[in-house]
């Protein structure tokens, strides 16, 4: 397979997208399939070969690399109508980036191997630039041969990925412990510069500010920006953390672990969501803030 792997992307969003590319730049032949027209019409752009179907994308690839958006999404595309794992031969491998539950994770893994597909649970971190850039972070479990089948995707993919073991799930869980800090780190961030901007402090010099000292963190110098430039498109919507949190607090739940911090995030995300933000940033968290407290924050004027 190496230098003229077959590669299927099934879920070209902004994760997606840029992964695609990255798999193009490094000379692989790359499928794909989404519902958005301009997503199909980004890929043939970029040199890739555009379908409207899972199956379709996935005819006789080597790997298929599943990019949606959660557990239900990934069912549908693997087994579903036109589902990409009917369409791969044996011994092919997917790559399943979502965030799901580990439990979720065991099961598809299950049903591929039924039909001699390989599959390696490998959820991604690091954003869209990151994504277009190779330079994810892959958290990865599956078997020896999952892994091996992967690697030319994930060499292209990836400037990180962790083998986490044979077990399918624990990277899952790896990912799940990830979204945890960054949902409560997002939702941090947003009240720090909203409290900011109560105080009568110009936010702009505060992110200047927070970001040599301390209090800093990688998500407070990603998306604060977002705020001060008022700028609410769409790079990880709010809904993404209704999803992953959502997930955090379910699992903790059946586990009988507390999680006070997690679960205040995550009422700040269904608020944000409840408010009509939902497929906003999720910095928009900060403009629920700032509406509740009557604050006019940058791009505020701008809304209905």
């Amino acid at each position: 397979m190496a230098g003229s792997t077959h590669v299927a992307i099934v879920g070209l969003g902004s994760m997606g997208l840029g992964m695609a590319r990255s798999l193009l730049r490094a000379g692989h032949t790359v499928s794909g399939c989404d519902i958005s027209d301009a997503a199909l019409n980004s890929l043939e752009a970029a040199g890739g070969k555009p379908f409207s179907t899972p199956a379709a994308a996935a005819r006789d690839a080597q790997i298929a690399v599943i990019v949606v958006v959660n557990a239900a999404q990934t069912e549908s595309v693997l087994f579903g109508p036109d589902g990409a794992v009917a369409a791969l031969a044996p011994g092919s491998v997917v790559i399943s980036s979502a965030t799901i539950s580990p439990a979720e994770a065991k099961d598809f893994a299950q049903r591929a191997g039924k039909h001699g597909i390989l599959y390696l649970d490998a959820p991604i971190s690091g954003g869209s630039a990151k994504a277009d850039q190779g330079a994810l972070t892959v958290m990865a479990s599956g078997s020896p041969e999952s892994f091996a089948a992967a690697r030319p995707a994930l060499d292209a993919m990836a400037a990180t990925v962790y083998g986490l073991g044979d077990d399918v799930g624990v990277g899952s869980s790896f990912k799940i412990v990830n979204q945890l800090l960054a949902g409560v780190h997002i939702a941090v961030a947003c009240e720090a510069i909203t409290f900011a901007k109560s105080l009568g402090l110009d936010i702009s010099r505060v992110f200047d500010v927070i970001t040599k000292s301390a209090g800093n963190s990688w998500m407070f110098e990603n998306r604060i920006p977002h705020v001060v430039a008022g700028d609410y498109t769409p790079h990880s919507a709010v809904s993404i953390f209704t999803k992953d949190l959502g997930i955090v607090s379910d699992i903790g739940r059946q586990q009988k672990f507390p999680l006070p911090i997690a679960s205040a995030a995550l009422q700040l995300f269904l608020m944000t969501e409840a408010a009509g933000m939902g497929q906003d940033d999720d910095s928009s968290v900060a403009r629920l803030l700032a509406s509740i407290a009557g604050l006019q924050l940058p791009g505020m004027d701008k809304e209905v």
